[in-house]
Parts: structure tokens; sequence; C-alpha cells
């Protein structure tokens, strides 16, 4: 007889919970028809924290993806109007990526669409749920405190 993995059951249960929220994002996305990808929403989404246009190698960075994953995103969105390739005013070889009028609005209508999901997700929970939910998940995304010496 084998013992129960109380981490094997919690990492399944994140693995499951991930997936969830990952489907019902989508179905948001896809009732609002911006014909915006989840990658495509996350790249927009991490321009708009940039206060100047970045360079591609610089959201590849961000986004922890090869610069080629960035290049593919990028051909989408702009071919969609939502993102311009502009030249560097430093440096004409460098190019850097800014979001259009398109790609703020598509950026708001993400948002509006992330909240939509995020209450559908959190529904079940009450307000006191919530909090705690929200103090255990800070914990595991910043990781425990680093052992003093």
């Amino acid at each position: 007889m084998t013992t129960p993995d109380p981490d094997g059951l919690l990492a399944e249960q994140l693995l499951r919970l991930t997936r969830r929220v990952h489907r019902i994002q989508k179905r948001h996305l896809e009732r609002r028809d911006l014909g915006i990808t989840p990658a495509q929403s996350r790249l927009l989404r991490t321009l708009a924290h940039y206060g100047s246009p970045p360079r591609m190698a610089d959201l590849a960075e961000r986004l922890e993806v090869v610069p080629r994953a960035v290049t593919t995103l990028v051909d989408g969105l702009e071919t969609n109007g939502k993102v311009r390739r502009v030249p560097d005013p430093a440096n004409r070889r460098v190019i850097r990526i800014e979001l259009t009028d398109d790609g703020r609005k598509a950026l708001r209508e993400l948002r509006a669409a992330r909240r939509s999901a995020a209450e559908e997700i959190l529904a079940p929970l009450t307000d006191q749920q919530r909090e705690v939910l929200g103090g255990l998940l800070d914990t595991l995304i910043d990781g425990a405190p680093a052992p003093s010496c």
C-alpha cells in the first residue's frame, strides 16, 4: 500500500486550475472577437508595461521566449494593425515595437476579458476566501524567503 502524496495532489490541482484558467480566458477572448491569440495577448500586455517602444530582443527576454517566437507574434499583430515596427531614433538598424491606437483599444478589451474570466473563476469564493487565496498565491509566486545566514 502506498502512502498519499499531498504535494503531488496539490501540484495536480494547480495544473488543473491553470488549464481551466487558460480555457476560460480563451473563451472570453473569443467572445470579444478580437482575433488575438492568448500568446499575442500576452505580448500586448507586456508591451504596455514599457515607457518607450522596446526592441524585439527586450520582448523576448521579458516573455522568456526565443526571439523568433516574438517575430511571429509581432508579424501577426502588425498584420492586424495592433502594433507597428519603428526604427530606433538613435540606431536605424534597430527596430522597436510600439502599440497602435487599435492595439491600445484591443488591450482595453483584453483587460475587460481577463476581468470577466477572473470573475467567473472566482465566483464560488467568498471575499474572505479570495483574500486568503491572494495571499497564498503571492507566497507561491514570490517563493520562500531566503534563509538568513
